[in-house]
């Protein structure tokens, strides 16, 4: 996943440190931010730069994850996105945005990074090799 940068947005402290630490140690760049407005803003810098988004849905006052992934899903209808929430699952088929992954609160960081890599391997397939004969 080297040189996947990705947009993770969590309004707890600890909770977003311990997963842009899992997303580094598995070898993707992180860009975090606490809200939605601070990760729009980093968004709009360079959109191009980010490979995907991972975000709370209760993000505190203002944005909610749900508007976020719209948002950014505004630049790149494809682009990947993986939500994470404690309380807001069952409305995941309503409010989120199609081809995108729920998470559920607690997690476990796997669970992060096989949602990640899973969407990226999704919108970039690796190349067949023809066999040799």
């Amino acid at each position: 996943m080297e040189n996947s940068l990705v947009l993770v947005v969590e309004d707890e402290p600890l909770i977003l440190l311990d997963i842009g630490t899992a997303l580094e140690e598995a070898g993707f760049r992180v860009v975090a931010a606490r809200n939605a407005e601070a990760a729009i803003e980093a968004f709009s810098d360079k959109p191009e730069s980010f490979s995907s988004l991972v975000t709370d849905i209760r993000l505190g006052r203002g944005k909610t994850g749900w508007d976020l992934a719209k948002h950014l899903r505004g630049t790149n209808p494809a682009f990947p996105v993986v939500y994470i929430s404690g309380d807001s699952a069952i409305h995941w088929g309503v409010e989120g945005v199609p081809g995108s992954i729920m998470i559920s609160k607690p997690f476990a960081m796997p669970q992060i990074i096989m949602a990640l890599a899973t969407l990226l391997n999704q919108q970039h397939p690796t190349p067949r090799s023809e066999p040799t004969t």
